[in-house]
């Protein structure tokens, strides 16, 4: 795609926007031709600012994340964030072409963030990452140890191999009810599976559904199902798919999603099992120009050489968190020297996404050196509210599935619909 009409306006909009501002970087290593990475910056600036990195790949930084820098600047906090490479404002070379295959890399994408600190004067900073994100972080850990002031990593990637946590994760909950709150969900779960309504597409709803809501409200959906009232699972089902189309400036993974596939091996391989989430996590190729890239290699070996960490590090973790479950931070708890484990219970992933006030909180813990009283803080930060767009979606699934209880099952003239069709 390259920079139309349209967007030629919006990114001058964006520009011009106060904090920020861009600086040249080499499209590839070593290589003469260069682009704008642009990054933007708000609060009163200080000697260690906060640097914050949005999940994906794909999350775009300057639009999307506007109202978290003003109400973090509101409490105080100096918070940089960069536009990645191949999204937004960082999308086009200096043709207005788009940035090609080569320049997206996770190096690449970490070695911008200290051209970023180089550019805006930082010597050292608070490196505070989500998702993937998280990796971009640990990453620039290994690679520029020397410009970490103290890290937050929330809902970590560790590895390549992460797929085979998810999986024990989701199946351990849901089929064989490990938990608690789960006992009584996990016979349904099988039922479902049993007779094709749960496909291994579907897990990606089954996981949000119960990260959002929790055993309760999967619960209720999983008697919808039972009983064959499906449309709300229908809606959901395309929620899901909406919530992974492109949205310029502020969702552009059709770049950028390679590094899924290439470097960190987001999607892995199908086992043909139940509530397998290679299948759900492998659309985002459908929002990809041309096939998913092959993976090759990952750019750190993060288990090996977070042991070597010597900052204050906060490892955050949602214990409904599906997408990188609570098993993958408390083992980067254990790996990291000066960590602290912030487990919160009712909590889904990316906790700056969804929980964004203890987000924060604990930023400013991290920021004024007190990482160690963050733990038994758990339950308190865990009672923060959800943000607002977190609220309104659990109330609407809770609402339709009042509504979808005690309208008829099947209309006349209508048929049931497999939730999977």
């Amino acid at each position: 795609m390259t920079l139309n009409a349209k967007r030629r306006r919006v990114h001058a909009k964006l520009a011009a926007k106060p904090g920020v501002r861009s600086v040249r970087r080499p499209v590839t290593p070593g290589g003469d031709s260069q682009f704008d990475l642009y990054y933007v910056r708000t609060g009163e600036q200080s000697a260690h600012p906060l640097v914050i990195i949005p999940g994906g790949p794909g999350m775009a930084s300057v639009q999307l994340y506007k109202g978290l820098r003003r109400r973090a600047a509101e409490q105080g906090l100096d918070v940089i964030m960069v536009e990645h490479r191949g999204v937004g404002m960082s999308r086009h070379d200096d043709s207005g072409a788009d940035l090609p295959p080569e320049a997206i890399t996770v190096r690449q994408a970490v070695d911008d963030i200290a051209a970023v600190l180089d550019d805006a004067g930082v010597d050292k900073a608070v490196i505070y990452g989500t998702s993937y994100g998280s990796y971009l972080a640990a990453g620039f850990g290994v690679s520029h140890p020397e410009r970490v002031q103290a890290m937050v990593l929330d809902s970590p990637v560790l590895s390549a191999r992460d797929i085979e946590a998810v999986r024990e994760a989701v199946r351990g909950l849901l089929l064989h009810g490990a938990e608690p709150d789960t006992v009584d969900i996990a016979p349904k779960v099988r039922r479902l599976v049993d007779d094709g309504t749960l496909t291994s597409e579907a897990s990606e709803i089954v996981s949000m559904i119960y990260g959002y809501g929790g055993a309760t409200l999967l619960n209720r959906q999983l008697d919808l199902l039972l009983d064959g009232r499906t449309l709300l699972w229908r809606i959901l089902d395309r929620l899901s798919r909406f919530m992974l189309r492109k949205a310029p400036y502020r969702n552009e993974v059709d770049l950028v999603g390679r590094i899924a596939f290439r470097e960190l091996d987001f999607v892995g391989q199908p086992d043909g099992l139940p509530l397998d989430p290679s299948p759900a996590l492998a659309q985002m190729a459908d929002e990809m120009r041309g096939p998913a890239p092959s993976f090759e290699a990952e750019p750190y070996d993060l288990a090996a050489s977070m042991p070597t960490f010597t900052w204050p590090t906060v490892v955050i973790s949602g214990s409904r968190d599906l997408t990188t479950p609570p098993a993958l931070a408390e083992k980067i708890a254990t790996l990291i020297p000066n960590s602290a484990l912030v487990q919160m219970p009712t909590t889904a992933h990316s906790v700056l996404d969804t929980r964004e006030r203890a987000a924060l909180e604990i930023a400013r813990a991290t920021i004024a050196g007190d990482i160690q009283g963050l733990a038994a803080r758990a339950a308190e930060l865990d009672a923060l509210a959800a943000n607002p767009e977190v609220r309104a979606l659990v109330g609407a699934i809770s609402a339709a599935t009042t509504v979808e209880r005690v309208i008829p099952s099947q209309l006349p003239g209508r048929r049931h619909r497999n939730p999977a069709s």
